[in-house]
């Protein structure tokens, strides 16, 4: 009887010590990864200052590092080389923009608009170095080609194939059409300082493309 009893009570003290292993684990993942998060952003941030200082082939990975007060031995702990992390800066906006999409669809285009113009002007500096800015010069990935190809996919659904306003045109030059005027719009809203407030840059652009879609 008094060895089940020990046994019992040896079981459940593996099991609490178990336990607290695992909590200590989950805690200090937890703690690793906020660290890790935080790295990956001050070095995105870096290279997006640094590109509106000069251009992208100009910028070293020793200037990255020591904009972001890392050693270099860090940055190729995070990403291959300077040209993966700006692919994945930009990748991570276009991946952004894209979950608003799931929800926006099934608005009316106005309203649908002010959360993508308050995405642009909470992220301005990115927007205004990648878009709009010269010294996005010499970046390996083209920017205003990758967001004017995502928003033509997203405006395929778009078009209006119910009534026969559109028969007689392409939807290859539709959807050129839209995604080249709507890129260039934000490229010269931001160019400009956002002379105009999302709200009524997504009202205007929002009318503008229900005319031509």
């Amino acid at each position: 009887m008094v060895k089940r009893i020990r046994n019992v009570d040896i079981s459940t003290e593996l099991y609490k010590m178990l336990i607290i292993s695992e909590s200590l684990v989950t805690i200090t993942m937890a703690k690793l990864d906020r660290r890790i998060l935080k790295t990956q952003e001050s070095l995105r941030k870096a290279v997006i200052e640094l590109m509106t200082e000069k251009n992208f082939d100009d910028i070293t990975i020793q200037d990255i590092a020591d904009r972001a007060n890392v050693n270099r031995g860090t940055i190729y702990l995070h990403f291959q080389d300077k040209y993966d992390l700006l692919d994945k800066l930009i990748e991570g906006h276009l991946n952004e923009l894209g979950e608003m999409d799931k929800w926006a669809c099934q608005m009316d285009w106005s309203e649908a608009l002010i959360p993508y113009f308050e995405y642009f002007e909470k992220n301005y500096l990115f927007f205004s170095t990648m878009l709009a800015s010269k010294e996005a010069k010499g970046a390996p990935s083209s920017f205003r080609t990758r967001l004017l190809a995502y928003f033509m996919e997203g405006f395929k659904g778009e078009i209006d194939k119910e009534s026969e306003r559109n028969t007689d045109l392409s939807e290859d030059v539709m959807l050129q059409y839209a995604g080249t005027a709507y890129v260039g719009v934000i490229e010269w809203w931001i160019r400009n300082g956002m002379p105009h407030p999302p709200q009524a840059m997504a009202k205007q652009v929002g009318a503008l493309l229900e005319r031509t879609l």
